[in-house]
């Protein structure tokens, strides 16, 4: 089966949602991934554009992601992408989801200490309420053309 395996470096967006399912352990949170470049002109590194994905783990990779990491937090996560369409109330929305085979700290911005999990050990004990990951249309774009940088789950297409 042809899959689209990506590797994508940024910040974790949200902090996780951990849920216990039927199927198992389930986590996700959002990833801001922002290019950086060089201006010759200034002199200096300049963001580009950011890049939201909703990056999804099971089973022990789910609960292992939410103990472990936080909003804020440097992330390397590697997954299947998988880019999903859809019409809304008129409007086609699309996101893109990354089901995550790894997930680890940056080191090039930190130190992490690894620790192995025994066997016994369950999920959260807190589970975190639902964030509202979709953005509305008319709320989605600047008037300069750039998409906001907020929490959205979801892009609308013009």
């Amino acid at each position: 089966m042809n899959e689209t395996m990506v590797c994508a470096v940024g910040r974790v967006a949200t902090q996780p949602v951990y849920r216990e399912m039927a199927s198992g352990p389930s986590a996700r949170f959002r990833l801001a991934v922002t290019a950086r470049y060089w201006d010759r002109e200034k002199n200096t590194w300049t963001d580009g554009h950011t890049n939201f994905f909703t990056v999804w783990a099971n089973r022990q990779l789910a609960t292992n992601t939410a103990a472990s990491l936080t909003v804020g937090e440097p992330v390397i996560v590697q997954g299947r992408l998988k880019v999903r369409t859809d019409v809304r109330e008129g409007q086609n929305w699309t996101s893109a989801d990354i089901d995550a085979v790894a997930i680890g700290h940056d080191l090039a911005w930190g130190t992490s200490a690894f620790r192995r999990v025994a066997k016994s050990e369950t999920g959260p004990s807190a589970t975190q309420p639902e964030p509202n990951w979709e953005t509305p249309a008319p709320d989605s774009v600047d008037p300069a053309g750039k998409q906001s940088q907020h929490e959205a789950g979801a892009v609308v297409l013009a």
